[in-house]
């Protein structure tokens, strides 16, 4: 079995913006290990996208308070500074957003906004070897024509290539760990599942660990290895994908499984 890459203990997230406070994420703890895929599952409001936040180290906010642990590689980040999460955050952890076009800057060429990290993670590497990393970078995303698509601006592309370029963005640098945040939500289902065939042939060639948020239970069964179902804030039950999703324990996932068209259940 492989050591663990990430573990998270006891995290409690609550927002402090409302007279009374409001707990997203309750008491939550789990592990993920490198070359891992774990999906994290539930309804809009059930505290997954906040921890995948967490995770990242984006919920820097003073209306929020947040306990617990978050540990990467031993490193605990949840009370990082600024500096010390900066040298893992689209270095160490990539992370891939669920709408492209919000993440993507409009005025900046693709190629530009890919080669980001390199420039701050990497500024010893030499131009055109950065350059040539892109390119590489690119045609892993299984993007044609990729020396073209490097001048190309965002509005240039379709929403499943401009997904494509998130992935390359946030693999640039070769992270030992990918969130992938809803990234198939706003793709047609051809498109989705192109998306995730890639997360698994990237996660087989590069042995990345990735982190997978959804509400698409179809998507999770295809992908993951590992399953966390999240309601209100709590895990209400976590395990390997087969068994969730075919001997599930607990109420809730009895109703989300039974919400999965018959068709995509067989699959």
């Amino acid at each position: 079995m492989e050591q663990g890459l990430l573990k998270v203990e006891d995290l409690n997230i609550e927002f402090h913006d409302h007279e009374v406070p409001e707990r997203v994420v309750n008491h939550l703890t789990m592990e993920l290990r490198q070359g891992e895929i774990l999906g994290i599952v539930g309804e809009s409001g059930s505290g997954k996208s906040m921890t995948a936040m967490a995770i990242a180290g984006l919920l820097r906010r003073h209306d929020m308070k947040m306990e617990g642990k978050i540990l990467f590689e031993g490193k605990e980040l949840l009370h990082s500074d600024r500096s010390a999460l900066r040298q893992i955050q689209g270095n160490q952890i990539g992370i891939v957003f669920q709408e492209p076009m919000t993440s993507l800057n409009p005025v900046k060429r693709i190629g530009w906004q890919v080669e980001e990290s390199l420039r701050i993670h990497r500024q010893e590497m030499p131009k055109e070897e950065r350059y040539q990393r892109v390119i590489k970078a690119l045609e892993d995303v299984e993007l044609e024509h990729p020396k073209r698509i490097y001048k190309k601006y965002p509005h240039e592309l379709s929403g499943g290539m401009r997904q494509r370029v998130m992935i390359a963005s946030a693999m640039i640098c070769e992270p030992k760990l990918l969130i992938a945040d809803e990234p198939t939500t706003a793709l047609d289902v051809t498109i989705q599942l192109q998306i995730v065939k890639l997360l698994q042939r990237l996660n087989q060639e590069k042995k990345m660990a990735v982190l997978f948020i959804s509400h698409d239970l179809s998507l999770v069964k295809r992908l993951c290895s590992r399953v966390i179902v999240m309601h209100n804030g709590d895990m209400v039950e976590s395990g390997l994908t087969e068994d969730i999703f075919y001997n599930p324990k607990e109420e809730y996932t009895k109703k989300l499984i039974s919400a999965i068209p018959k068709l995509e259940k067989l699959v």
